[in-house]
């Protein structure tokens, strides 16, 4: 397609508020789903974190590693076990998951950023004790070594920022009360408290959905603004369900911890990063207090 050069003006001109509005705030991107194992998405939410760096906003990148740890466990010959949608991480799974998430895949996303000219730093949970959990307990099930987050401290994300770095961080925790483990960690949970620890601006969530609608199959019915008054109804009514649940309660834990808004959008589309940071438009579904 081509795009003449005064069309081009038209659309940094467009973006030009919104780089006003959020020059030297704070956005925490929970980065997963099919945007970071398609090649081309990943390329565009590579470039899209470092233009608005480059711009003046402060990125913070969260990631999880879903895909990749299946395929090591695979290769292992770990079994791959889910109860009410979380990970079974034995002992010797935990191992991997570290390995995985605080490795490679942290490592693999420093590195893209790196490449086309962005400063990224990796950590993970564990560093300057920045995420701390205990073992989940819901009185039902046995999870393993997955992990709720008792305590986040942003300050070695805040440090780094400082410096002109994208923080790119691995959802892996440490264990309190002396616990010597490690634990796995919901990475849109771990995203909110980050986002509210720092004070954000807003909390992007990429997942591989247009956003909340009212019928799955219709993506027309997308419902583009959410307050939390909203949710109740919307949960008795059946229309956040199943895997949402989770998705739109982190949404409504990060506006009530004071973040002003929490998207969830459409990770594969190319650039939806930007499009609703820097667009008229905007995407997804928008959670307000």
């Amino acid at each position: 397609m081509f795009i003449s050069n005064i069309d081009k003006a038209k659309v940094l001109i467009q973006a030009l508020p919104y780089i006003q509005e959020y020059y030297g705030k704070t956005i925490v991107v929970k980065y997963g789903g099919n945007a970071m194992t398609n090649e081309g998405l990943k390329d565009a939410v590579i470039s899209d974190l470092v233009l608005l760096k480059l711009v003046g906003i402060n990125v913070v990148l969260v990631h999880g590693g879903g895909p990749e740890i299946s395929s090591m466990f695979d290769k292992l010959g770990i079994e791959t076990q889910f109860i009410n949608g979380l990970r079974y991480t034995s002992d010797e799974a935990v191992e991997v998951v570290q390995m995985v998430l605080a490795g490679k895949t942290n490592k693999d996303l420093v590195n893209r950023i790196e490449a086309i000219g962005g400063r990224a730093i990796g950590l993970s949970g564990i560093d300057g004790g920045l995420i701390k959990a205990k073992k989940l307990n819901d009185g039902q099930f046995d999870y393993g070594c997955v992990g709720e987050i008792v305590e986040v401290d942003t300050q070695i994300i805040k440090d780094n920022i400082e410096k002109g770095y994208i923080p790119v961080v691995s959802t892996v925790a440490m264990g309190i009360d002396g616990e010597s483990g490690v634990y796995n960690i919901n990475a849109d949970t771990a995203a909110a408290k980050i986002a509210i620890d720092l004070n954000a601006e807003k909390l992007i969530l990429l997942t591989d959905i247009k956003g909340l609608m009212h019928d799955i199959k219709d993506e027309d019915s997308l419902i583009s603004t959410v307050t939390l008054s909203d949710i109740d109804a919307l949960k008795a009514e059946g229309v956040i369900k199943g895997g949402m649940i989770p998705k739109v309660d982190c949404c409504a834990d990060t506006v009530k911890g004071g973040v002003k808004r929490a998207h969830i959008i459409d990770g594969r589309l190319l650039h939806s990063i930007l499009i609703e940071m820097l667009s008229d438009e905007g995407i997804g579904t928008m959670f307000l207090a």
